[in-house]
């Protein structure tokens, strides 16, 4: 039986990496639009009604900025969207039970999939205003993996809108497996195709180098997020949700344990991604020119999220720059409602 801690170290994975971050040169024209565009929908929506002037804050524009800071300005616009649906994707269904986080699916899946099954609701509106923009821009490869990952990012929403609602902790391999889905990682990666303006070939796609490179930065994501947003998650009670709590209650372990194990295993996954790129073959010239843009895209993503981590008070509040430098998070209290 451990005693609940009042604070915990963050482990330092900027220093487990050598990759670099920069924020989007758009960002100040381009986010105003975007966050208009996100609120005209947010207003209607009445899972998010009472919380419009939170969403505001949730900086989901500088989170593109700082992870596509090579798109130009019409790019970053539209990577800034896609997130901003995803963050109302989450805040929808993150108050929903498993059923009716189904029915959200339903709705949303109707509209990206454009199969003519629309409703006339917002959140139905707002993903298919995003659709009839992206796909159109996107080669045939991108669109179909594209396609294939938001099924399963919000097939794993509902996943894991039924455990919160049945209070169920999986175990960490399957916690992993359900984390790389429901996080939305790799439809953002998906992104890249638009950006880049590139149609990566399924054959580099699938070869097994670029997929372990791919998987470990997928998982970088997710364990940092898990890391950096521990204390959000745990004061609003979804310990079954990241794997901090995931790892306490498997491996018997106090959170500073949890936080130093997670911190271990996210260094082996940086070697992890640099040994599978030193593993990639030669296709051309100029083949492996788009493969080395793809690779960086992805370490900047990496890099860049972890940045805009600190640079919001999304996880840490007020106290994020300090929590930046000293790495010291004092656990918020629980809330109640």
């Amino acid at each position: 039986m451990h005693t609940s801690p009042s604070s915990y170290r963050l482990p330092d994975l900027h220093a487990m990496c050598s990759w670099k971050a920069a924020v989007n040169p758009h960002f100040e024209d381009v986010a105003p639009a975007s966050s208009d565009w996100v609120l005209s929908y947010v207003y209607r929506i009445p899972e998010l009604q009472h919380r419009a002037e939170a969403f505001k804050r949730t900086s989901s524009e500088l989170l593109a900025a700082y992870t596509f800071p090579y798109a130009n300005a019409e790019q970053l616009r539209m990577c800034c969207d896609f997130i901003n649906l995803l963050f109302v994707i989450d805040e929808v269904t993150d108050v929903q039970s498993g059923k009716d986080a189904a029915s959200s699916r339903a709705v949303v899946l109707n509209a990206m999939r454009g199969d003519g099954l629309y409703n006339d609701s917002a959140l139905s509106q707002m993903t298919k205003d995003f659709k009839e923009r992206f796909f159109p821009a996107v080669g045939p490869a991108t669109a179909r993996r594209f396609t294939r990952h938001f099924e399963e990012y919000i097939n794993a929403v509902v996943t894991e809108a039924s455990m919160r609602e049945k209070q169920f902790m999986p175990d960490i391999k399957s916690y992993d497996s359900q984390r790389r889905s429901c996080s939305a990682t790799q439809p953002v990666f998906d992104l890249f195709g638009f950006v880049l303006g590139v149609d990566l070939p399924d054959e580099v796609f699938d070869h097994p180098a670029y997929t372990e490179l791919y998987f470990s930065a997928v998982d970088m994501v997710t364990w940092s997020n898990d890391i950096y947003s521990y204390n959000m998650e745990q004061a609003m009670g979804h310990f079954g949700t990241n794997v901090l709590a995931v790892l306490q209650k498997e491996r018997n372990v106090p959170l500073q344990e949890a936080a130093d194990f997670a911190g271990a295993h996210f260094k082996t996954l940086v070697d992890k991604f640099e040994a599978a790129k030193g593993r990639m073959p030669s296709y051309s010239k100029e083949s492996d020119e788009v493969i080395l843009k793809y690779i960086t895209s992805l370490e900047v993503w990496v890099i860049g999220n972890m940045d805009w981590s600190f640079a919001t008070q999304r996880y840490f509040g007020k106290t994020h720059k300090e929590v930046k430098e000293t790495l010291i998070v004092n656990l918020f209290s629980q809330r109640t409602a």
